[in-house]
């Protein structure tokens, strides 16, 4: 198979792109769907597993993992088919016949990727879902676990939770994101601090390579192995599955939630605690997160800080902790609650906590239009910045918008930033990501928030890490770089993306790419 030169890193995850001949588009697209025809040779399997833009199910299945709505609209270029394996023959077979006739393969596993890149393109396509894919098989005695590419986080968590209070994985909150994606990206969550990446987990996996091949750890070799795990685990094969190692969590844990305000001198303690987060034991993790909300004044909006934290121990423990260290922000103990780990995942979540059975809900989450970005912060910001970018939250725009701060430190603190591709580590105090939403029915105005993110990001340039200006893979933001639609895209201008989100790794990822694509 034949990969587009350099294009393989964050943008085009599977590229299985030939230069198409002088048959005609349509000639192409129909022998593509003839030679998966034959390759399947089972007439019942073909219905379940071949969805064309013709079939009565083709709509439904295309938006069931359409996780960002604005890219579901009738001008969003379309897959000439969706293929949903039911068995890894039928993702060899895809992967052979989309290259023979020249289609893009792009590789759905959760379809949360903030710029619906495993979903859309601008060349003609066929979309691989991993629907399918889903089995989670948890080995409580060795502490490890296989999960396939196609599951959800929610789906992962809850295969632990029905086998243990006291083992968990560190990775997102989120319950409905794909396996396949989170964890190739590097994939963070609330046990950051504690454990590190979910990626820092994988001991093995399971790969389908450019030729058909499949291969686990041993066969592709420590380098391949290294590329996965953070630099895109769909740019040098199809990961079906992840061999993932399980940590130890106590059977309760606690969390709380302290909401405060601009008139309630949410600067100073803001401002206090990019000072406390990343130093506080690894334990403790204590998020921020940002939005607008409605004043006490009849009619009048403000800005409320909300302070989430996780603690792996109980409230007990929890709240004289909290008083020495961060006495500014006033915790009382009705503001706890004790729980399980997986309790605290839904918490995090914003999602009801009647029944873990939740997390296995692949609608829990609202789908919602919105546009991201990604930043990193290594000095503490002076509390006139802060009022500078909460000031912004006023503005019209910003009605459905948000930050949320990740503390890093503890574990992140200890790892090279070359022992996987995801290179944030040491000296960062925390990940800020900024995201704006709007309403369907704006649509037509949608450029007014892209802008106004535009220029909150431009306002935190002052703020945040420089050469280069840092990003997280797995918050893809075209604004910052992107490749050529077809064709040739050099390193240098790779370069300008490849050193944002991989710094020095993304040399690495390019140099090992030719040796490991053969």
């Amino acid at each position: 198979m034949k990969f587009l030169q350099y294009s393989v890193l964050p943008f085009l995850l599977v590229v299985v792109i030939l230069s198409l001949s002088g048959a005609t588009l349509a000639h192409s697209h129909g022998d593509f769907l003839l030679c998966l025809s034959l390759h399947l040779a089972n007439s019942s399997t073909i219905s379940k597993v071949i969805y064309m833009r013709n079939n009565p199910s083709y709509s439904s299945v295309l938006n069931a993992s359409i996780q960002n709505t604005r890219f579901s609209t009738p001008a969003t270029p379309k897959p000439l088919a969706i293929i949903t394996p039911l068995k890894t023959s039928h993702i060899q077979s895809t992967i052979y016949c989309s290259k023979k006739h020249g289609l893009q393969l792009r590789i759905r596993s959760g379809g949360h990727d903030f710029e619906g890149l495993s979903y859309v393109s601008e060349v003609p396509f066929v979309i691989l879902d991993l629907l399918n894919f889903r089995a989670v098989k948890v080995d409580t005695k060795n502490k490890v676990a296989w999960v396939q590419s196609g599951a959800t986080l929610g789906e992962l968590y809850y295969g632990i939770a029905a086998k243990t209070k006291t083992l968990a994985f560190p990775a997102g909150i989120c319950p409905t994101v794909g396996i396949g994606g989170h964890f190739s990206g590097g994939g963070y969550g609330i046990l950051i601090r504690k454990y590190g990446l979910a990626a820092d987990h994988i001991i093995d996996a399971q790969l389908i390579d450019a030729n058909g091949r499949i291969l686990n750890r041993k066969s592709m070799g420590e380098d391949l192995f290294w590329a996965i795990r953070g630099g895109g685990g769909n740019t040098f094969g199809i990961v079906l599955a992840w061999k993932i190692k399980l940590v130890p969590v106590p059977a309760v844990v606690t969390v709380f939630t302290v909401n405060k305000n601009l008139e309630q001198n949410v600067t100073k303690i803001l401002h206090r605690w990019q000072y406390i987060a990343h130093k506080l034991p690894d334990d403790l993790y204590v998020d921020v997160g940002i939005t607008k909300v409605s004043s006490s004044q009849a009619g009048k909006k403000t800005v409320q800080v909300a302070f989430i934290a996780l603690f792996l121990g109980g409230v007990d423990e929890l709240i004289p902790l909290v008083q020495e260290r961060f006495p500014e922000l006033g915790l009382a103990k009705e503001n706890c609650s004790e729980m399980s780990w997986a309790e605290s995942v839904l918490y995090f979540g914003r999602a009801p906590r009647k029944s873990l059975d939740i997390l296995l809900d692949k609608n829990v989450i609202p789908r919602t239009i919105f546009k991201a970005k990604s930043d990193y912060v290594k000095e503490p910001i002076p509390e006139s910045g802060i009022e500078g970018f909460l000031s912004m939250f006023l503005e019209k725009e910003a009605d459905f918008a948000a930050i949320l701060m990740v503390p890093f430190g503890g574990k992140m603190e200890e790892i090279p930033e070359n022992e996987l591709p995801y290179p944030h580590r040491a000296g960062n105090l925390f990940q800020a990501s900024y995201i704006v939403g709007w309403r369907k029915e704006e649509n037509a105005e949608s450029g007014k928030y892209i802008s106004w993110i535009r220029r909150f990001y431009s306002y935190m340039a002052t703020y945040v890490s420089k050469s280069p200006r840092e990003a997280y893979f797995n918050y893809r933001d075209l604004d910052i770089g992107s490749n050529n639609i077809s064709g040739y895209t050099s390193y240098q201008q790779a370069s300008i993306w490849g050193f944002k989100y991989f710094k020095n790794n993304f040399k690495r990822l390019v140099q090992e790419r030719p040796r490991l694509i053969q």
